[in-house]
């Protein structure tokens, strides 16, 4: 590249923030993604034509290539549609909203003049360029006074932007030796704020992120019991519903157990609630380590628990009742120093039909089995009819 090894950097740079942005748009689709593609892709295009890259490095000349720059509206075009989505200026900041449609609207009738006269456009365009330099930095600085997460970080790369093109501007005005800095000023301003705008939209991914991690975690809590952190009653009829439907359309078995700790207010009674909240969990982690991973598991309410299996008939629900009677009768629950409770349950079985009925009236037979297990003496399964 010859002399021109620094604006090609400066261009290479830029690009791959374009292709980093677009992965960002893929994963996310929002507007400002799109909008700070728009902004790179003008400051990629403006940079290569403004220091001669495209010339010497690709010889590419003439009038249209001179046209490109309008880019130089482009690019503070889609940086203030990129600053009112992202501090949601339509929505909160009504005054500043304002101020910056005003200023895009001289943007817009500057490129729409330079599209019939591009040499008459840009004349006022470095004036233009100070005015947007003050307006947006004026704005954003508000919008930080008045409280927006994101405005402090605007305001660091926008900062770069506003003393880089600063000197460039004086540079173009003839108020200032020529140098380095100010002949370079647009070019590396644009990088250094493009650089800081990728970190803003990462970081308003991040926090959209957490929130919906939050949501998410708000939804678990909504539908486990806290104690087992089983499902609970609500979250296993709704899900129930649609794998009924889905073992309808694929053509298999369905079937539910419903279990019972027997005696359960015994152990309440002779060693506390707290001993009691220590077998129910131990009996949780038996229902879990006996019944298979796509198994929906819940508990109803007090000791009696309910358990889909899917794709499994009322052979093999049978089978997982009776692996899971055992482990829990095996299992000793420790409630202190010496003290060591042992409990048994009862669990009745039954298999979804289909065609009649639905989950909830198999859930019913599997109740009605479960007590018949209850008064036949339980630690028992008992099928349904």
């Amino acid at each position: 590249m010859g002399g021109h090894l620094d604006i090609a950097l400066m261009v290479g740079m830029m690009l791959a923030l374009v292709f980093y942005n677009g992965l960002l748009y893929f994963a996310t689709s929002k507007k400002e993604n799109m909008l700070y593609s728009f902004y790179l892709i003008s400051g990629v295009v403006w940079i290569a034509l403004s220091y001669g890259l495209l010339a010497k490095a690709f010889n590419i000349y003439g009038d249209g290539v001179f046209m490109l720059n309008l880019s130089v509206f482009t690019m503070p075009i889609f940086l203030v549609l990129f600053m009112m989505v992202i501090f949601e200026t339509r929505e909160f900041y009504v005054t500043e909203h304002r101020i910056l449609n005003g200023l895009l609207a001289l943007l817009v009738a500057g490129f729409c003049y330079g599209l019939f006269d591009i040499e008459g456009a840009l004349v006022p365009a470095s004036s233009l360029a100070a005015l947007m330099m003050v307006v947006t930095f004026s704005v954003s600085l508000s919008i930080l006074r008045k409280g927006h997460p994101l405005a402090k970080f605007f305001l660091v790369g926008h900062s770069f932007f506003v003393v880089f093109n600063g000197f460039a501007v004086l540079f173009y005005k003839g108020l200032m030796e020529p140098n380095y800095l100010n002949s370079h000023g647009v070019g590396i301003g644009i990088v250094l704020e493009a650089i800081t705008l990728a970190f803003i939209i990462s970081y308003r991914i991040k926090v959209l992120e957490d929130i919906r991690a939050q949501q998410d975690e708000l939804k678990r809590l909504a539908a486990t019991d806290p104690l087992t952190q089983l499902y609970n009653r609500r979250y296993f009829m709704a899900e129930a519903k649609s794998m009924a439907e889905r073992a309808t359309v694929l053509g298999q078995p369905l079937s539910v157990i419903a279990l019972d700790i027997d005696h359960f207010k015994s152990v309440n009674d002779t060693y506390g609630h707290q001993a009691g909240d220590l077998v129910l969990k131990a009996v949780a982690d038996n229902l879990q380590k006996f019944s298979r991973a796509k198994d929906l598991i819940a508990r109803f309410g007090g000791e009696e628990f309910m358990i889909l299996l899917p794709g499994a008939d009322h052979s093999e629900a049978e089978s997982c009742a009776e692996r899971i009677r055992e482990g829990v009768e095996n299992h000793a629950v420790q409630a202190g120093d010496d003290v060591s409770i042992r409990v048994t349950v009862s669990l009745g079985v039954a298999q979804v039909s289909s065609a009649t009925e639905s989950v909830e009236d198999a859930a019913n037979r599997a109740d009605k089995a479960l007590y018949a297990a209850k008064t036949g003496g339980r630690n028992r399964v008992c099928s349904a009819v």
